[in-house]
């Protein structure tokens, strides 16, 4: 089973606060609104049909608010854009996971809730973001990223937007290459202060170098799962239904 969750941000305090749940089992998904929802509420306003908090939906089909997210196969760009991902076939809950969804038209981003590998690892990929608001010098060192290159993190404890905010850097020479996905942030300071920094382990996989910016640099984060971690635990994440 894969599970993503869905973060809304606020428009007011700009805030992402995960307000709701995919599953895809077998043949379906099922969606499903989460405590996040409720607690943002009456800022936050139901998707489309899906007007009760309460209600599990169920659906054959991924549902149109996240296929929309989803690039089409008849594009052009279709098989450029699985490579950019490291996908060999289509995945569309591990699609939606890399890509986060993202549209400029709304404020919405999914995310992947890690599972446990068969070896004990807490294993995420992701794209860095935030690297086209850095400097051109450190977008030009992005493109010199080799795969199996490893990346260090810092935290960025000035960040108006996001106090847990981590930034990505090289070693020697140190140059900037981008952030984490916010939500994954949290979870990786914890990892840190229980694992030890040593421990967790952040490679670049592949640079896309003809790619869109937020496709650039696709990395992945492995650590130990350390005894009695949950990921996605906080209330927020708790379904209602």
């Amino acid at each position: 089973m894969s599970v993503l969750f869905i973060a809304w941000q606020d428009p007011h305090s700009h805030h992402w606060v995960p307000v709701g749940k995919l599953t895809h089992e077998r043949d379906s998904f099922r969606f499903t609104y989460t405590r996040g929802a409720k607690k943002m509420t009456p800022a936050f306003q139901p998707f489309g049909r899906m007007t009760d908090l309460k209600k599990s939906y169920r659906a054959d089909n991924l549902f149109p608010l996240f296929a929309n997210r989803i690039l089409p196969k008849s594009r052009p760009e279709y098989k450029s854009y699985l490579q950019w991902l490291g996908l060999q076939d289509r995945d569309v809950m591990e699609e939606l996971s890399r890509t986060g969804g993202l549209r400029a038209t709304d404020s919405l981003e999914l995310l992947l809730c890690p599972e446990r590998t068969n070896d004990n690892k807490y294993e995420v990929h992701f794209f860095s973001r935030g690297l086209s608001y850095l400097h051109k010098e450190n977008q030009e060192s992005a493109k010199q990223l080799t795969p199996g290159e490893q990346l260090f993190l810092m935290r960025d404890l000035q960040n108006q937007f996001d106090p847990m905010a981590l930034l990505m850097r090289t070693d020697d020479p140190i140059s900037l290459v981008g952030y984490t996905p916010r939500y994954y942030s949290e979870e990786m300071t914890k990892l840190i202060d229980i694992v030890g920094p040593e421990k967790l382990n952040i490679s670049v996989v592949q640079v896309n170098q003809n790619a869109p910016i937020q496709y650039r640099v696709l990395c992945k984060l492995t650590s130990p799962w350390p005894t009695e971690f949950t990921p996605c635990s906080q209330d927020e994440f708790v379904p209602l239904a």
